[in-house]
């Protein structure tokens, strides 16, 4: 018997937005923030270094209290929708603040990044991590929680290649020569099409399957499951190296263009090839349906390396069309990874579910603790690397640095795909499914 399909398409757009409107704030801070730090604010790669893996160390603690919040959240909006009103315009505001350059000496200008960024990571948190754990409770139907996450993915996706390409434009075009005002009012204008988005969410999904006669159990007990969920752990892993791989080479970017190449104006150019992981987010529905998440997910990781690869070739060659190519097909591959994400999230849920124990804000804290910390350690080595190397902001770069920038462009990314691809070998998708069914 086919399992009847629950959502409408306005309240499915709607769901799918929400990621768009948090990635107009995320994608700038993946791509842009570290450059906005180091050569437009005036912070020291090294302090940057620093700022970065304190608050994504900050953000892991932040994940479990939003998990724990929502578990506990009983209100007549559900448990993870009314986070959408409660906290999308202080993430907003934060956003912006976050890209505001007021006039302190070294250490003013610190303690603001350090209260700003810290203040986007934990509203941003608040607000990303319902998207994943409402998914369970919109529909049972299996086909339709994966059409959900592929137009999720789709439009996260879709905002992410909008900002990568057009973000350095914008900035130009209000900034007028003045990159700190360019970047303010490129935020500004991100910020207010967010929080309309975010704020439709919350009054366009429904919450229709939370077990509220299963109650929250003790965090001794939740911790017990957690050890038994294998699928979950493993998950947890190729998330986080997801998000390593892509701050890494993403941070690293517009440096490649504008010290390597002498041609910071490609940096959108190059980005706009990333539209490509839209054919890995539409080809999810039907690969899964007839492989399964797991084997969708390699073949997505396999492709991410191969164009990885090509990408790699293209640096030690100097040939652009080398590296066009290679951001095509790896944007491909991402496409498929990160598609899969909170579908296969919401597996680990029901199957959570399915041993006895409903928390399902902590585990999809899995997905913002793998963002947070990939983003973290992904700042902490590429700010790092670059200071141990000599670089020095709107200057030509040593030979040093310019081996270290081609490294995190091109070579580091490729080795943890292949680390990725081993961590999810293990993942035992037959014995999660098995359970599921026999709920």
């Amino acid at each position: 018997m086919k399992q009847p399909w629950q959502t409408a398409w306005p309240e499915r757009i709607s769901y799918g937005l929400s990621d768009a409107a948090d990635n107009l704030v995320f994608q700038m801070m993946t791509t842009y923030l570290l450059f906005f730090y180091t050569d437009v604010y005036g912070l020291s790669t090294s302090a940057a270094a620093i700022l970065f893996i304190v608050a994504r160390l900050a953000d892991v603690v932040e994940s479990l209290i939003i998990g724990i919040m929502i578990d506990h959240t009983h209100s007549r909006f559900g448990k993870s929708r009314p986070f959408f009103l409660w906290y999308a315009l202080p993430y907003v505001l934060f956003a912006v603040l976050t890209f505001v350059t007021p006039n302190f000496n070294d250490t003013g200008k610190l303690v603001w990044a350090y209260v700003t960024y810290l203040g986007l990571g934990f509203f941003y948190t608040a607000v990303n991590l319902p998207i994943t754990s409402i998914l369970p409770a919109l529909s049972q139907n299996e086909r339709e929680l994966t059409l959900l996450g592929v137009i999720r993915q789709f439009f996260g996706s879709s905002v992410q290649i909008i900002v990568a390409v057009f973000t350095l434009p914008l900035v130009a075009f209000f900034g007028r020569g003045n990159q700190q005002h360019g970047f303010l009012l490129t935020i500004i204008l991100f910020g207010v099409i967010s929080l309309a988005l975010i704020l439709n969410t919350f009054f366009q999904v429904r919450e229709r399957f939370s077990q509220p006669e299963q109650p929250h159990q003790s965090a001794k007990i939740i911790w017990g499951m957690l050890k038994k969920n294998q699928p979950w752990f493993v998950l947890s892993g190729v998330i986080l190296l997801f998000w390593l791989t892509t701050a890494i080479k993403n941070q690293t970017t517009i440096y490649y263009f504008k010290y390597l190449i002498n041609r910071e104006d490609l940096v959108p150019v190059v980005n706009a090839f990333t539209f490509a992981s839209l054919i890995g987010v539409v080809l999810i529905v039907r690969l899964a349906n007839h492989h399964g998440n797991k084997k969708t997910m390699l073949v997505g990781i396999i492709t991410a390396a191969i164009g990885q690869l090509v990408l790699g070739l293209g640096t030690t060659l100097g040939h652009l069309p080398l590296i066009f190519g290679g951001t095509l097909v790896n944007a491909v591959g991402n496409g498929l990874i990160v598609g899969l994400v909170s579908i296969m999230i919401a597996d680990t849920i029901r199957y959570g579910t399915a041993l006895g124990i409903q928390a399902e804000g902590i585990l999809a804290s899995t997905d913002d603790f793998g963002v947070n910390v990939g983003l973290g350690l992904g700042g902490l080595v590429t700010a790092g690397l670059f200071h141990l190397s000599g670089y020095t902001a709107n200057h030509a770069q040593n030979v040093a640095t310019q081996h270290m920038i081609t490294l995190n462009y091109a070579w580091l990314p490729l080795l943890l795909y292949l680390v990725m691809f081993i961590v999810l070998l293990f993942y035992n998708e037959k014995q999660l499914q098995t359970v599921i069914h026999a709920e």
